[in-house]
C-alpha cells in the first residue's frame, strides 16, 4: 500500500482463533454478541470455536528517509505465562518472511512499539548463544518512556527480554507521547490499554494514515467501544481514549491500520447511526 510517498507492507506471524468474545469483553452480554454472528464469521470470529480472530503482526513502512518496523510480535524463546502457544516459540517463520521481503535486520532504521505486551516486542531480540541481542543491531528502538517505567517496574519477561538488552546496548530512545521523528512519523498518546501506549501517525503529499495498536481489537469494539478490554491497565481511560479516537478517525477519514483485526487488517471508520463502523478495504498486503 502506498501513503503518498511511503510504502506500507507487514508480516503476519500468526493470525488464529484468540478468545471466546465474553472473555475479550467481560461484562458485555452474550446475547447481543450472538446477533453480530452472522457479519463476524468467518473472518473475524471462528465458526468451529466461537472465538474471535486475531492477527498479531509488524507494519513496515518505507519513508523517503528511514525504513521503520512498527510492532514485532511475540519472537521465539520468549516467556509467556498467558498464553502457551505463545511460549517458547520456535517458529522462526516471521524472521524469514522479514528477509523474504528483502529487507535485512542490519537496514532497519527504527523500531516503535505502541505498547510493551508480549506480542508487540518479542522480535526486538533474538536468543544468540544463550544472550538476548538486539535483532536490528543499527536500529533506534522508539518506545515512550512512561511504557519503559511501567514495564520496568514490573520487571515483566517482555521488559528482561525483549527491552532490556535494547536499553542496554544504548539503542532505546525513551519518548515522550507525542514525539515526532519527522514531518512523516510522529506519536499519538492513546492511553489506558497500558500507561504509555501510542498510536502512530503517518502522512505524506496529504494523506494520513495511522496504527492503532492495541487502542481497539476487534471490529466489535467500533459498534461498542465502551466495552472493557480484558487486559487494559486503565478500562475507563481505554474506553475514553478509543471514543476519542473512533470520533477522530470518522471525521478526517485517515485510513487506519490496526494490530490485530483479521486480514487485511486496514480499513476506515465510518459512522453507524450513533455508533461506529470498521470499513475494511481490499489491499494486496
Amino acid at each position: 500500500m502506498q501513503i503518498g510517498d511511503i510504502e506500507i507492507d507487514r508480516i503476519v506471524e500468526m493470525e488464529i482463533p484468540f478468545l471466546s468474545p465474553a472473555d475479550a469483553f467481560p461484562g458485555a452480554p452474550v446475547d447481543l454478541i450472538n446477533t453480530h454472528r452472522d457479519w463476524l464469521e468467518p473472518a473475524a470470529l471462528c465458526p468451529e470455536t466461537g472465538m474471535l480472530i486475531i492477527a498479531i503482526q509488524t507494519w513496515i513502512i518505507r519513508t523517503p528517509q528511514h525504513l521503520i518496523l512498527v510492532d514485532t510480535c511475540i519472537g521465539c524463546n520468549k516467556t509467556n505465562h498467558y498464553f502457551e502457544n505463545w511460549h517458547q516459540r520456535s517458529d522462526n517463520r516471521w524472521y524469514q518472511s522479514l528477509l523474504d521481503k528483502g529487507i535485512d535486520p542490519a537496514q532497519v532504521d527504527y523500531v516503535f512499539c505502541t505498547h510493551l505486551h508480549g506480542d508487540h516486542c518479542g522480535w526486538n531480540t533474538r536468543l544468540v548463544d544463550g544472550r538476548w541481542v538486539p535483532t536490528f543491531p543499527n536500529a533506534k528502538y522508539i518506545i515512550a518512556k512512561d511504557e519503559i517505567d511501567h514495564v520496568a517496574g514490573e520487571n515483566t519477561p517482555a521488559y528482561q527480554e525483549s527491552v532490556l538488552p535494547c536499553i542496554e546496548s544504548g539503542q532505546v530512545l525513551s519518548v515522550a507521547t507525542d514525539y515526532a521523528l519527522d514531518d512523516h512519523v510522529w506519536l499519538e498518546p492513546a492511553l489506558g490499554h497500558t500507561p504509555g501506549h501510542v498510536a502512530v501517525h503517518l502522512q505524506s503529499r496529504g494523506q494520513r494514515a495511522v496504527l492503532c495498536g492495541d487502542l481497539i481489537h476487534s471490529p466489535l469494539q467500533c459498534l461498542y467501544p465502551h466495552w472493557e478490554y480484558w487486559i487494559d491497565h486503565n478500562p475507563q481511560q481505554a474506553i475514553s481514549t478509543r471514543k476519542k479516537f473512533l470520533e477522530t478517525q470518522c471525521e478526517q477519514q485517515n485510513l487506519v491500520l490496526t494490530a490485530h483485526f483479521p486480514s487485511p487488517s486496514v480499513g476506515h471508520v465510518t459512522a453507524r447511526n450513533d455508533t461506529f463502523w470498521f470499513e475494511f478495504i481490499q489491499s494486496k498486503i
